[in-house]
Formats: C-alpha cells, structure tokens, sequence
C-alpha cells in the first residue's frame, strides 16, 4: 500500500518486495532509493496453502523484463525471493524455486545490478510431528551449494514459522451436547466449545485437517460413526467431517495436536465465544532450559496441580528423554505459565 510505503521510508526501512510492473513505478514516486528484492513464482505440485496464485512473478517470462524496467527506473535490485507455498510436501520445489533464483543472479549481474546479496527461500516447512524436515534440509543444503556456494557474499535467509510452532500447542476442546444425527441413529454428533471461527478456523483458511484425540482411555465402549462441530450458530462449523470414535459423554474431553500454526492468531469471537486459555507446561528439565532461554522470571508462574495438562504433555511425548513422562510424580504440583490477555472458553 502507499501508506505503507510512505510510512516505511519515514522508519528508514529501505529494503521490499516487488513482483510487477506498477510497483516498481510505486516504489519509484514514493521510496526511489529503497533496496528492491524481486519474488519469483515456483510452486510445489503439493502444498497445503499455495501462494503463488497471489503472489510472485514468473521467473522466465515476466522477471527478465522487469529486471530491465528496474533498471531503466534507476532502483536497485538486490535480492531475490520466493516461497514454494505454506506446507509443502514436494521438496523438489526448492531446487527449482533455487535454480530459478541463481538464473535471476545471473540477469541482475548482465544488467548492472552489482549489489546482489540477498535470497529469501520463503517458508514451506513442515512442522507437524509426524513430518520430517530433513529431506528438504538436504535438497535445499546441496541446490545452495551448487548454485549459491559458501563464501560467495549472498545471505540466505528463510520463514520456518509453520515449522517451529505448528507442535507446540495441543487444543483440549470440551463436549457441551451430544445427539443422534436425525437420517442416521448410528451416527453420534458431538459439540465442542471450540470451532471454524475460532482456534479450527485453519480449517477453512490453512487448509488443515485435525485429528481428534479423546483425552481420557475408552477400553469398553463401543466405536461409532462420529462428526465434531463448534459451538456457532453457522452449520458451517464442522470440525470434523466423519471419525470413528468410542462414544463419549459431555463433559468429557478432546485433544487435537499440531494446533500451533494459524489458528489462535487468525480466530475470532464470533457469536461472542472467547479465544481459548494458553497455558505453556512443562516438566522441570524443560523449565530449567527455558528459565536459561527467555526472559521470563518466576512472577510469570503460579504451580497448580495440573494433572489433566500434564495428561496433555504425555500425548505429546516424543522420542527424547527430556520429554519422558517418567520423572513425573502426578501427586505433585508443576509450574504453569499463564499467558496474559487470554481468556476461558465457556464450559458446557
């Protein structure tokens, strides 16, 4: 936006994006002497949130030209960018959206641009427990040292956000009412405090599928054809489609992991349902570290007993040590922190 831009030169920020031609004229009546970065277009065949259908040009038939607009503008081009889509499951991309960029480097250098030292790989990166960043390390690491090698005066830099949060938060979500679906008895509906509009609106917006984990064991009960919706008025809050379950009563509990990436951040409070509490547990190993880590001081903790939470950290054990639920002791009170500024859902 132009006020963006006017309020930008103003903070002596001096470094944007550009991916067509009337930007550059933008750029060039409002910041002439800000530090441009070109953003190419390279999607992933499989991607949870494409990106490019928005945003980039294309590296082959539109950059080159704008390239050379840049230049005949007097701007100076230092940097290319680019991001594969949110979520990527095709770690290809990187190699080509990386191949593409170094053609770019080359161009810039033919036209004069000296000062080339940026590439932004976007993000892209999985974050769920279940994914594995190391495949798309290695394909990024070996397509950087071909074609952008150490020492050669570029920095790299990327937007892993999906990759650091998206495991580090588990939604326990409440049964307030429970019915039978009128075409089919067989079929259990259960209604949840949390739905599209709030914490599940990844759903609509990020694509996302959730996967609904009772909190407590169910070793007698009968499986059934199950749906999960919220709590709005709108029929369109549908958490989930169709899930075999253990039936299950009100006020009993459900969990849904990998709840970390764009779902608090982007809720509402629609039909006047609050966002969800936050609260960060952590066993005394993890809370050691973090003390070392953040600056967050003991006035930031109250120790409660916390024992369904700590139910919540056992569900998102991994293989490290750290994270054994052994050195628990459940009689005993652990430290939690409670976010300010949040709020309870209601109960049922």
């Amino acid at each position: 936006m132009t006020s963006h831009i006017k309020y930008a030169m103003s903070q002596c920020v001096d470094l944007t994006t550009f991916d067509n031609e009337l930007e550059l004229y933008k750029i060039k009546s409002i910041h002439p002497s800000c530090n441009l970065v070109i953003r190419i277009r390279c999607d992933a065949t499989e991607t949870q949130c494409p990106l490019g259908i928005k945003y980039g040009c294309d590296p082959l038939t539109e950059a080159p030209a704008l390239m050379s607009l840049a230049r005949d503008l007097g701007l100076s081009v230092v940097g290319v960018s680019f991001h594969v889509g949110s979520g990527c499951n095709e770690p290809a991309a990187f190699r080509r959206a990386i191949a593409a960029s170094a053609a770019i480097f080359r161009l810039a250098q033919q036209l004069g641009f000296m000062n080339m030292y940026l590439l932004n790989i976007g993000g892209g990166f999985p974050g769920n427990k279940n994914t594995s960043l190391d495949k798309i390390a290695d394909i990024v690491n070996d397509a950087l040292n071909e074609w952008f090698p150490p020492n050669n005066g570029v920095t790299i830099i990327a937007e892993p956000g999906r990759f650091f949060v998206a495991s580090a938060f588990t939604l326990s979500t409440k049964i307030h009412s429970i019915k039978k679906r009128s075409n089919d008895e067989n079929h259990i509906m259960y209604f949840i405090n949390d739905g599209v509009y709030g914490s599940f609106n990844s759903i609509l917006y990020d694509h996302s599928v959730v996967v609904p984990k009772p909190l407590n064991d169910y070793p007698m009960s009968p499986i059934s054809q199950s749906s999960i919706w919220g709590p709005t008025c709108d029929g369109l809050d549908q958490v989930v489609d169709l899930v075999n379950m253990p039936l299950m009563k009100m006020g009993d509990w459900i969990t849904f992991e990998d709840m970390g990436a764009y779902t608090i951040p982007v809720a509402s409070t629609f039909n006047g349902f609050p966002l969800p509490k936050v609260f960060a547990v952590a066993n005394r190993s993890i809370w050691q570290k973090l003390k070392n880590l953040m600056p967050i001081s003991e006035d930031h903790f109250t120790t409660v007993p916390i024992v369904a939470t700590i139910k919540m950290v056992r569900s998102e054990s991994s293989d490290d040590e750290e994270w054994d639920d052994n050195d628990l002791d459940y009689t005993r009170q652990y430290p939690c922190l409670h976010l300010k500024n949040t709020f309870s859902l209601p109960e049922a």
